[in-house]
């Protein structure tokens, strides 16, 4: 999807609305905006107004959700290995996603002749899980609990870490949802059982995912170079249901052949580490690793996998602002999580 140009009569296409159910909390306006709010309401430019994400409506009572997507900040770090910071990774997200708030009416791709994320599409921002400093336990249950209540709600939860540790809890919520597959595009396999006593770092979450008796599979793509995960543990992975592909592995299937390797009929959930881009685009994050995706690259992964199998759950992870003083990073990650929610619920709709 391009990005908004806003001059002239050219606003009315201008992308990623802020929506008619939009209530004045978030537009200063007294009542509901209209459908083409440039007319009958404020400009409500990015910089203007509170940065929930995509300048969504904010649900403080988490037992009041009614959306399809509610979007929950995981601002936690303390698993990392390496350089910390992903704990303020929800806020800049949320403040670059406010560059998509602005237009009407929908996100319309010329490339693909399709209005995204139309008001049709209720997406709420949750806020952030309480994080206890020191306690990962205490953190990582928080977190649980917003998902769940996302899933009880039936909406489909957008979880914004953190680091990668994040994904234990989102995972350990659906255990009662059914049958999940987990994709993850990622630079490494996190795959670790156990370091010094350690099982619940950013090393960790695709190893507790499978041992998971309702995760059936794991697609990993992206992994290279020298990783934190040993031979073992890379052993370990396939024996236990992994299909492990590469960055020039991905590139040679393509974008369907590769979402092709997930079985047709399976309930997707997709976990992207923003170390999975190649810092040249993505440099906020805590492990950078040369040689890895472009936009494209990721994009057209999530738009296939979008349409061929449903997507149950979405988190993104490893976004530290501070290692990115151009806001880059943070613009990727809402910039590809915007996106993929438009594929995700256009596929819905096309399938409905």
């Amino acid at each position: 999807m391009a990005l908004p140009y806003c001059t002239g009569a050219r606003r009315r296409k201008a992308l990623f609305v802020v929506h008619d159910w939009t209530t004045a909390i978030f537009c200063g306006y007294s009542g509901l905006m209209s459908e083409h709010g440039y007319e009958s309401g404020r400009l409500n430019l990015p910089f203007v107004g509170i940065a929930t994400f995509g300048k969504r409506p904010y649900v403080e009572d988490w037992s009041q959700i009614e959306a399809d997507v509610a979007v929950l900040g995981a601002p936690f770090d303390a698993g990392t290995q390496y350089r910390s910071g992903a704990r303020f990774g929800p806020r800049a997200v949320r403040d670059a996603s406010t560059l998509f708030s602005f237009g009407h009416a929908g996100a319309y791709d010329h490339e693909d002749d399709r209005v995204y994320l139309g008001s049709d599409v209720r997406i709420v921002d949750l806020g952030d899980a309480d994080i206890v400093h020191t306690d990962t336990v205490q953190s990582h249950a928080n977190i649980e609990t917003g998902v769940r209540a996302a899933l009880k709600a039936g909406a489909l939860p957008l979880v914004i870490g953190g680091d990668h540790s994040v994904n234990i809890p989102c995972v350990n919520a659906f255990d009662h949802s059914g049958p999940i597959h987990i994709l993850q595009i990622d630079a490494h396999l996190d795959f670790v059982d156990e370091r010094h006593g350690v099982r619940f770092g950013h090393g960790n979450p695709m190893r507790r995912a499978a041992e998971k008796g309702y995760v059936t599979g794991l697609t990993q793509v992206g992994i290279r170079n020298v990783s934190s995960t040993a031979r073992e543990g890379y052993d370990d992975a396939r024996r236990m249901g992994s299909d492990i592909i590469s960055v020039r592995q991905a590139r040679g299937y393509g974008p369907q052949k590769l979402a092709e390797r997930i079985p047709a009929d399976a309930r997707v959930y997709v976990t992207l580490d923003i170390d999975a881009f190649c810092p040249s685009i993505a440099p906020g994050t805590g492990t950078p690793s040369h040689g890895g995706f472009l936009y494209y690259d990721v994009l057209e992964l999530l738009q296939a996998v979008a349409r061929r199998n449903e997507i149950v759950g979405f988190d993104l992870v490893e976004v530290a602002p501070d290692y990115d003083p151009t806001g880059s990073t943070a613009i990727l990650a809402a910039q590809i999580s915007l996106n993929f929610l438009g594929f995700i619920f256009d596929a819905r709709a096309a399938g409905a």
